[in-house]
């Protein structure tokens, strides 16, 4: 009888999909001595690249239940796949901490409730006469931000992990093939990719990371799963005003919804992900900066420099994501709308022990 190991090293794994959840499935697979296969119309035009990376998991206020569960487990995972991956990226790293500020009183209310009753070493409100407030409360020309710090949350480059991911993909020999696959059906216990240039495709199981398109691809009549489109949107604006120094405020932070990241002096990454769309509205600009009363003069005046998209999942009907064995080989992850960086390590882990287990 043939061992799992040698049933992993010559069964063959689909992936459809590359972006970071796709990638992060096939990492984890690869390492088990699957042959995996990713395919994916364009990796670089998918989701993943216009994601910020902000791992907000010890901030997250509801403390129970399967989301809870997916962040805890991604908040353990997260440290060690790091370490791993900076043998194909020395760079390779966490920002800490993370800051989450609020102008509002009753949401402030509820931060210190949170922090109350979780008593997390790691989590705290920060004083009035905190660095992170009074530099942030002068930067935009403020009194009224309060909020708390995270020392374990932070923000990992998107862009450095997905490269980083292919280095590391590129070295275990994972296929990457880029197309479309428009049909996939089973056959003598094998699955069968067809793909748009009319190429098919045959493994042992076929994973759907393709965020919306995986709908097209199995029946809803039976598996009745619904997806809406959720626009993720960010902007790099540029800044004229020799008295703002940008790179005072805190390294990564949230202020009322809105992501902040501070790249230098004069620049700054504005990012936001709660628009039901496909197509950015044309007043972008105002959309991401509208998260104080009074916008601060370098912020009126500040020029769009880049600006870029991202076209997510929500699930409809059910929570978020989307991580199940539809049939026998065929599994979907999919719906990360917020969270597809910070979940990647606990969608992946997921995935092992189903495949382990369909092996068995």
């Amino acid at each position: 009888m043939k061992s799992l190991k040698e049933n992993f090293q010559k069964s063959h794994i689909i992936i459809i999909g590359s972006g970071v959840i796709g990638k992060f499935n096939a990492l984890e697979l690869s390492e088990l001595g699957f042959q995996i296969t990713i395919i994916d119309p364009n990796q670089n035009k998918n989701s993943s690249n216009a994601a910020l990376g902000l791992l907000m998991g010890n901030m997250y206020q509801k403390r129970k239940g399967r989301s809870w569960s997916l962040r805890k487990q991604s908040i353990e995972l997260w440290p060690k796949w790091i370490e791993f991956l900076r043998e194909y990226n020395q760079e390779l790293n966490i920002e800490k901490p993370l800051i989450q500020l609020t102008t509002n009183e009753e949401k402030f209310k509820k931060l210190e409730k949170f922090i109350h009753e979780t008593n997390d070493i790691n989590l705290r409100i920060l004083d009035q006469n905190s660095i992170f407030i009074k530099n942030t409360n002068k930067a935009f020309q403020t009194k009224d931000m309060k909020g708390m710090v995270s020392s374990n949350d932070g923000r990992i480059n998107t862009t450095s992990l997905l490269k980083t991911l292919d280095t590391y993909l590129k070295n275990k020999k994972v296929k990457f093939i880029e197309d479309k696959i428009i049909k996939i059906r089973k056959s003598n216990n094998q699955w069968i990719a067809t793909s748009k240039n009319n190429q098919e495709i045959k493994s042992e199981i076929i994973i759907l990371c393709n965020s919306l398109d995986a709908i097209d691809l199995i029946d809803n009549l039976s598996h009745n799963i619904k997806l809406k489109p959720v626009l993720g949107q960010a902007i790099e604006i540029g800044v004229n005003d020799s008295e703002v120094d940008l790179l005072s405020l805190p390294k990564q932070l949230n202020i009322d919804g809105k992501n902040i990241i501070p790249i230098s002096k004069e620049k700054l990454i504005i990012g936001s992900t709660d628009e039901y769309s496909t197509k950015p509205e044309n007043d972008v600009f105002d959309k991401l900066t509208n998260f104080l009363d009074t916008k601060p003069n370098w912020l009126m005046k500040g020029q769009i420099l880049k600006k870029w998209f991202g076209i997510r999942s929500r699930p409809d009907g059910e929570p978020s994501p989307i991580m199940k064995n539809l049939e026998n080989g065929l599994f979907i992850c999919t719906g990360f709308y917020k969270n597809g960086i910070l979940l990647a390590p606990a969608c992946s882990r997921w995935v092992a022990k189903e495949v382990e287990k369909y092996f068995s």
